[in-house]
């Protein structure tokens, strides 16, 4: 019996422009489905509508073409898991939000930010920020509901430790229930938000393979109780280290303009950026200019590093420019 054929996807936010960490992380999810003759879907998470940029669907796909990736499904090109914008998926989330809401592995919670971050229950963060205290916990199916518009449906992560392989990490695991708590899976506004409809996406259009960067790897424990919960097969995860400024931290604007935008506007080939992307990995041993299709064969999960790399504007060679007031300050 032949093994089922890999579906992979590439997942952008259009909260921001893509920059030189996103090029090197969709590289990778790239190279994981091409080698192997997979297929591949774009699929832009755009449900974050307070943060989305009405520019910000087309020049990621702008940049993925510049780099020199394609896809076999996407919102530019159909297929047959249409919708490719999560904005346009909210009755399947819905659906699935119901299904939680009768098995009760999900309660209305009403608690600010602000409180959770005072409950003296909670004197500690854990892998991902504060941990919920289970203030709104108590509450079972059939019981009276909070006034619509004052909570958000919270999921009831499993009270045991988990464990699952990364495929570029290795082993991981947590005990969910101390170390990241109980997470909202709406906001106060009946909004879908991000870990319910990743899961039901990649559920609904076959993703048996998740690449994304190292900062989700306290989402993908997350994701496989949900999977669980919802009787979804989990796809297998990797996680691709992050790239870092010269301090040490996530590549931002204080780092200068690393959106592949400005570097494709300053005359930065898509070669060179593979190039640098493929010897940061480890692909390559040097950062010689290369196309994507070129890595096919020398590629395999099994090389990649795990270490984060450093990288800023100034190493390509652009001078660093005064953000503007018109410019977004959290396009990274």
């Amino acid at each position: 019996m032949h093994p089922p054929q890999t579906v992979g996807r590439l997942a952008p936010s259009p909260t921001g422009a893509q920059h030189l960490g996103n090029a090197r992380t969709f590289l990778v999810a790239w190279l994981a489905t091409r080698s192997v003759g997979g297929r591949l879907i774009l699929r832009v998470e755009d449900i974050d509508t307070p943060r989305i940029k009405p520019w910000a669907t087309q020049q990621a796909i702008d940049d993925l073409r510049w780099l020199g990736l394609d896809w076999d499904e996407g919102p530019d090109c159909g297929g047959v898991h249409a919708p490719y914008l999560q904005t346009l998926r909210g009755s399947q989330y819905h659906t699935a939000l119901q299904r939680l809401v009768a098995s009760g592995v999900v309660y209305p919670c009403t608690c600010s930010r602000a409180e959770i971050q005072r409950a003296a229950s909670a004197p500690h963060s854990g892998m991902d920020g504060s941990v919920y205290p289970g203030t709104c916990a108590t509450w079972r199916a059939g019981d009276r509901l909070p006034v619509k518009g004052t909570y958000c449906w919270r999921f009831r992560v499993a009270d045991r430790c988990q464990h699952y392989q990364d495929l570029i990490l290795g082993p991981q695991h947590l005990q969910p229930c101390t170390q990241l708590g109980d997470f909202p899976l709406t906001r106060k506004t009946g909004d879908v938000a991000y870990h319910l409809a990743v899961v039901v996406d990649d559920a609904a259009m076959g993703v048996n393979q998740v690449i994304r960067g190292a900062d989700l790897v306290p989402s993908t424990f997350r994701h496989l109780q949900l999977s669980e919960a919802l009787g979804f097969a989990p796809p297998q995860y990797a996680h691709v280290p992050l790239v870092l400024g010269p301090d040490g931290r996530r590549l931002a604007k204080r780092h200068g303009d690393t959106r592949l935008s400005q570097l494709r506007a300053d005359g930065i080939q898509p070669e060179s950026i593979i190039g640098w992307a493929a010897e940061s990995l480890g692909l390559m041993p040097t950062a010689e200019a290369i196309k994507p299709a070129e890595l096919l064969n020398v590629f395999s999960l099994g090389q990649i590093g795990r270490q984060a790399v450093v990288t800023s504007a100034e190493d390509w060679g652009i001078t660093p420019k005064p953000v503007e007031k018109s410019q977004d300050p959290k396009c990274f």
